[in-house]
């Protein structure tokens, strides 16, 4: 028996999976991480009794469907309640900001943040260690679709068997010297599955919803939340054309992403793509979907999971946003966690701040690790 210590969202997979480590033998001890934007709506304070050692809940009653409502931590709360295994409410708002203020940040620079990679990496694999640490517990676990294994080179990242669910992207920025205490007892499995588990053993949360909305943007669209952030500096500028006519106006190159088709602002009587966002112009340019094209990229702040030679090109899969396929291609390593990445075929929608994520040719399900689109 090792005592691990579970990352609880409330919903169906980690809840499943908090049944499993119980089966497997282990200690589990469960946290739901607190850590959204404070609501300006009127809030319900909820103190819990005083046979749960766990902070007070904060039921906020605007918040969009998301990982972290009070619905969310009651919930997980049952579940703990349910299968007989301590629960705890960490208040990680001050942490989170951190996440936000990135958030914000990349918009204002034109790049298009992930910040459920980051949460992966400066929180529930980063302040919940800490957290595993002060509680003596071995693991960390989470009810990611992904999976760990042993080889003989070490542990391994690898895909969740439920290619639809796979989530190992959103991982592969962990640090390596982590692997050996991660658990994922979710990702050999597929979510009808999990599902299925959960009815059998009387989860109410069997069928609840996965949770798409980022959990900080609690109200509005997340350009908005950006707005407001950056008080009221002025960002517009022009939205051109590849060949640099002018065909409108914007009033912040944070409403806009690589990629993006609706909600331009222009009518050009002909399917329109933004194709590049420049800063320091503050110009959106447009073009067509074959303008969208990328021979190769660069990314920065590599994170390796394995040993890759520095001295010759590799052959890999690379997979450019989370529902992207791994398509073929080679990386070359560089100086300063800097590498490039040049595809078989032009990839489309390169987005800078988006996380570029390689696995290995030989074993596709295998993550070698990634790094930060530039």
């Amino acid at each position: 028996m090792s005592r691990v210590v579970l990352a609880m969202s409330g919903g169906v997979d980690s809840s499943v999976a908090a049944y499993l480590l119980l089966q497997a033998g282990h200690e589990v001890i469960g946290v739901f991480m607190r850590h959204g934007e404070k609501s300006p709506a009127a809030c319900h304070l909820e103190t819990p009794s005083a046979s749960r050692a766990s902070l007070p809940v904060i039921s906020r009653l605007d918040h969009k469907q998301g990982c972290c409502t009070a619905a969310d931590a009651e919930d997980a709360r049952r579940v703990s309640d349910r299968l007989g295994m301590p629960f705890y409410a960490l208040d990680l708002n001050e942490e989170f900001g951190r996440i936000m203020d990135y958030f914000v940040a990349e918009y204002a620079r034109g790049r298009t943040p992930n910040p459920c990679v980051q949460c992966n990496n400066w929180l529930k694999f980063g302040k919940l260690f800490d957290y595993a640490d002060s509680v003596d517990a071995r693991y960390v676990a989470t009810g990611h679709y992904a999976r760990l294994a042993q080889l003989a080179d070490g542990p391994a990242l690898l895909r969740g068997v439920d290619a639809s669910k796979d989530q190992s992207y959103v991982l592969a920025g962990i640090g390596r010297q982590l692997l050996p205490r991660m658990l994922l007892p979710v990702g050999g499995f597929q979510k009808a599955e999990i599902r299925q588990m959960a009815e059998r053993i009387g989860l109410r949360v069997a069928q609840k919803k996965d949770s798409q909305e980022i959990c900080f943007v609690t109200q509005g669209r997340y350009d908005e939340f950006v707005k407001r952030r950056l008080g009221d500096e002025d960002r517009s500028g022009e939205i051109v054309t590849t060949d640099g006519s002018v065909v409108g106006e914007h009033a912040g190159i944070d409403g806009f992403t690589i990629g993006q088709r609706k909600g331009l602002g222009v009518a050009l009587g002909k399917p329109a793509f933004v194709v590049r966002i420049e800063p320091d112009t503050r110009r959106v340019v447009l073009g067509e979907r074959a303008d969208l094209d990328r021979t190769e990229l660069t990314a920065e702040k590599a994170n390796w999971l394995v040993d890759l030679p520095s001295e010759v090109p590799l052959r890999c899969l690379a997979q450019i946003r989370y529902n992207a396929p791994a398509t073929p291609a080679t990386l070359e390593l560089g100086t300063e966690g800097r590498f490039r990445v040049v595809f078989d075929t032009p990839a489309q929608g390169v987005t800078p701040g988006q996380a570029v994520v390689c696995y290995a040719e030989a074993e596709p399900d295998r993550v070698l690790g990634g790094g930060w689109i530039e």
